[in-house]
């Protein structure tokens, strides 16, 4: 058990790491954009690159920042089957969804996007436009951090919820590693 727990403290505090730091890329985006505006409407000057930057911002955010995301409930549930219901059977829907829809579909993006991602790193794909960011590869690279990062924090939320089944989990529910500092 304590393999286990180890584990999931572990998975925890990399997605944890990750999303607390990938956060401050959501102020720059919006500090970029002001910027952007600013130039564009007062000064009447547009740089491609700076709004190049927003959309290589906010793609990392959302893909980078995943499985923090999943660490906190943040994905969308359907409340009629979890809402009303006690938390051993929470856990039971969550490691099911972790097992036969979480899991495969992380395997499946990363399966499909791997030949995608090598094809632009073999070739250091850049934008398609001249004044563009010529880093399209590390942006496609986010397709395969997301899974990874996705995928891992679903082992973490499917072996918390196995615990809470098997009634070894204090308190119940599937975040009770982590509010249980084990």
């Amino acid at each position: 058990m304590r393999l286990l727990h180890g584990l999931v403290r572990c998975i925890d505090a990399i997605n944890e790491w990750i999303g607390r730091t990938i956060a401050w890329l959501a102020l720059a985006m919006v500090l970029v954009q002001v910027v952007v505006v600013v130039m564009r409407y007062v000064f009447g000057l547009s740089v491609l690159m700076m709004q190049e930057s927003i959309w290589y911002m906010h793609a990392i955010v959302f893909l980078v920042a995943a499985g923090y995301t999943l660490l906190h409930n943040g994905h969308v549930r359907v409340d009629i089957f979890y809402g009303n219901v006690d938390e051993r059977k929470k856990a039971m829907i969550d490691l099911f969804g972790v097992v036969f829809i979480l899991l495969p579909v992380c395997i499946m993006l990363w399966w499909v996007s791997w030949p995608y991602v090598a094809a632009a790193w073999a070739v250091r794909e850049g934008s398609v436009e001249v004044s563009g960011i010529p880093a399209v590869y590390l942006l496609k690279t986010c397709m395969l951090i997301f899974a990874g990062t996705l995928a891992i924090q679903g082992v973490s939320l499917g072996i918390k919820s196995a615990l809470t089944i098997a009634g070894i989990a204090p308190g119940g529910g599937s975040g009770a590693i982590e509010e249980h500092g084990l």
